[in-house]
């Protein structure tokens, strides 16, 4: 049997060290690799944590992928961001200035709430029951 992994999922930016910046201080991910690939472009990836999936942060180098910052699931959530510490991550990220779409909730399934990333992007910050 092959093992399989979603390992990246790529994210469009309009800046390299603004998204690093977003990620790594309001969400507190791990900034994985920034490797410089020549003609402006880097390869960057953060993580929630080492061993699962992460981003790969893809700065916007045509007009339409510029069109695409912030709307790449059409205005539906795109990510869901799971936490073991809602309230303590919640906390950190209204310090960080992130902004939310709502209160958080409680829902069958855990606490939810919704935020945008600096983009616009939208997430779901979830901690299962």
């Amino acid at each position: 049997m092959t093992a399989r992994a979603l390992s990246l999922a790529a994210l469009l930016v309009r800046d390299y060290d603004e998204a690093i910046a977003f990620f790594t201080q309001a969400l507190r991910w791990q900034l994985r690799e920034d490797a410089d690939r020549g003609g402006g472009k880097r390869w960057v990836v953060v993580a929630p944590d080492a061993d699962g999936a992460g981003l790969l942060l893809a700065r916007a180098a045509t007009p339409e992928q510029q069109a695409q910052v912030g709307n790449q699931c059409g205005g539906r959530v795109f990510l869901f961001l799971h936490t073991y510490d809602f309230w303590g991550d919640y906390a950190h990220m209204r310090a960080h200035g992130v902004q939310f779409a709502e209160l958080p909730r409680e829902e069958d399934y855990g606490t939810v709430v919704v935020f945008l990333d600096l983009y616009g992007n939208r997430w779901d910050l979830l901690q299962r029951k």
